[in-house]
């Protein structure tokens, strides 16, 4: 990356650069090791605690949070570059800094919405890096890409909440660290405002009630490192009523604010994923011969590489220009480049990676090389955070609103 960032940005960029080189990439296939011993595979490997103590040795703690009383107080252009790096070992490098999903847009909520006592019981653990959290809104039953389908009650019983309901792909709950849900369900199913019917609760996982059935696999993969994707049912979990976020009928808003710096996140790591899978696609071409020449001879690999390097480009100044705009005007200012971001980042990535998978052959799609899980991770993210399609409708009405 040739941009000129302000003297802190550098600061820190150097700082990871170093962190990623000394520490990083080489516990990649020490965390595998590891993982594997485990008892329980959900657990985090020993290797990943030794990077979080590092990380934090080094001020690489919680950039994420532009709050500079809870994180590291940088705006969203000043974390942009930061993110990017750690994409490019996105099962390690954001756990290390504490700047993984779901925690920092849980972290994000409690920031904003929580109580006193709610910041003090379960954002500052999170802050520390002590326990894990996961947000409770996608469910098999319903189109969750509509949040207005949710089927989840959050029923008032006296000076309590009682929830029923059934979730999935809820990230992190399989590990065993992880001690907070943030659920979304409806307060008021029948209110006239569909935006309005929906509420947040914390519920705390230990609680009654509380059944993981299962880890949800995304193309074959667990995604042990980030605590996994599961289904989770809440029977009649009994919560007090002082566990509620923000207000009744507010979870709708919550979870519009917790989405917006979510998404762009997202991006920012997935073009670091692009930078990673361009050189490996650089390396196996100079370093591989067919057909009497090196693969990097071949037409068709220098148009990959080329067209890859054009793209990753383009996406950059993309989610900059987002980033700008979210810290000068703000999310709903952004609005449109925050779709943007999102319809075109995980498609662009998930082509690049596709590209070097190619060019390594066998090896592209097994475990001797990160592309496959990369690849997985890119393609999934056309679905987290809103798919495409609803991404591409809004922004289309959008534009057409400008000639009506």
């Amino acid at each position: 990356m040739d941009f000129a960032f302000d003297a802190r940005t550098e600061e820190l960029r150097g700082k990871l650069l170093a962190f990623m080189d000394e520490h990083v990439y080489p516990a990649e296939a020490v965390a595998e090791e590891q993982r594997a011993a485990l008892a329980d595979p959900w657990d985090t490997p020993p290797v990943v605690e030794e990077l979080k103590a590092e990380a934090r040795r080094r001020g690489l703690w919680n950039a994420f949070l532009p709050d500079a009383e809870y994180g590291a107080g940088l705006t969203n252009v000043q974390y942009a570059p930061l993110a990017e790096i750690t994409g490019r070992s996105p099962q390690l490098a954001p756990t290390a800094l504490n700047c993984a999903a779901p925690d920092t847009g849980n972290m994000e909520v409690l920031a904003q919405f929580g109580t006193e006592e709610q910041r003090k019981r379960w954002l500052h653990p999170l802050l520390a890096g002590e326990i894990r959290s996961a947000f409770a809104m996608t469910e098999p039953e319903v189109a969750s890409s509509d949040a207005t389908n949710i089927e989840t009650r959050i029923e008032r019983d006296g000076d309590d909440y009682v929830i029923t309901g059934r979730k999935w792909y809820i990230s992190g709950a399989m590990n065993p660290r992880c001690e907070i849900f943030i659920v979304m369900g409806k307060t008021d199913p029948e209110g006239a405002d569909p935006r309005r019917q929906q509420s947040m609760v914390l519920v705390p996982r230990d609680t009654p009630g509380v059944g993981i059935r299962r880890a949800m696999r995304v193309y074959g993969y667990e995604d042990h490192y980030h605590g996994g994707h599961a289904e989770v049912v809440f029977d009649g979990v009994r919560v007090p009523a002082a566990n509620i976020v923000g207000e009744e009928g507010g979870g709708f808003a919550i979870a519009q604010a917790r989405l917006g710096p979510g998404r762009i996140h997202h991006c920012m790591r997935l073009i670091g994923m692009a930078e990673r899978a361009i050189e490996l696609m650089c390396r196996r071409a100079a370093d591989r011969t067919a057909f009497g020449k090196p693969l990097a001879a071949q037409g068709v690999v220098q148009e990959w590489i080329a067209d890859s390097r054009v793209a990753v480009e383009q996406l950059r100044l993309l989610v900059l220009k987002t980033a700008w705009l979210m810290d000068t005007v703000g999310n709903r200012g952004a609005h449109t480049e925050i779709q943007a971001i999102k319809i075109a980042t995980p498609r662009t990535v998930a082509d690049i990676i596709d590209k070097a998978v190619q060019l390594h052959g066998a090896g592209g799609v097994g475990q001797d090389f990160p592309l496959a899980e990369l690849w997985a991770a890119a393609r999934t993210l056309r679905l987290a955070d809103g798919p495409d399609e609803v991404h591409q409708r809004s922004l289309a009405r959008r534009e057409l609103k400008k000639y009506r």
